[in-house]
């Protein structure tokens, strides 16, 4: 009967100790998409402008400094495509927060940034979907425009 319950203890401390493989899905959205999405623009507004990866920007007047963020949303029962879109916005509210905070009216080279791996587009972002959370990452130069 020991050897019974030695075993049982040992097949249960063995189990527990494997690592549990969560999911974690690097997807690429598009930003327009994103965009239209969850009124995105009209919760932004216009104060801030916003360009992403290398789009060309006007004259930049001051450079205020450079920021990231990391936001999540719940995925459970929804789409990775509408969890993917609310963290994205949830972002892009962060980094308007954060150039109202410093006083810059633009947010400029705007990248993907998840786990500190940059990933730079005009057109996309970067957006891990798991079974219970969907993440994106964003990083941004704020500035003030001529």
């Amino acid at each position: 009967m020991k050897k019974l319950i030695l075993r049982m203890a040992m097949i249960a401390a063995a189990a527990s100790s494997v690592p549990a493989q969560a999911r974690d899905t690097k997807m690429m959205m598009p930003l327009a998409a994103a965009m239209s999405a969850n009124d995105a623009q009209t919760r932004l507004g216009d104060s801030v402008k916003f360009y992403f990866g290398s789009q060309k920007t006007p004259a930049i007047a001051t450079r205020l400094g450079v920021d990231k963020t990391s936001q999540k949303t719940n995925s459970f029962g929804k789409s990775a495509d509408t969890a993917c879109n609310w963290a994205f916005l949830s972002a892009m509210l962060r980094l308007q927060a954060r150039a109202r905070e410093l006083g810059a009216d633009a947010v400029v080279n705007i990248v993907s940034n998840y786990k500190n791996e940059e990933m730079s587009s005009e057109t996309e972002f970067e957006c891990h979907d798991g079974a219970m959370m969907s993440g994106v990452a964003l990083k941004g130069e704020f500035v003030k425009l001529k």
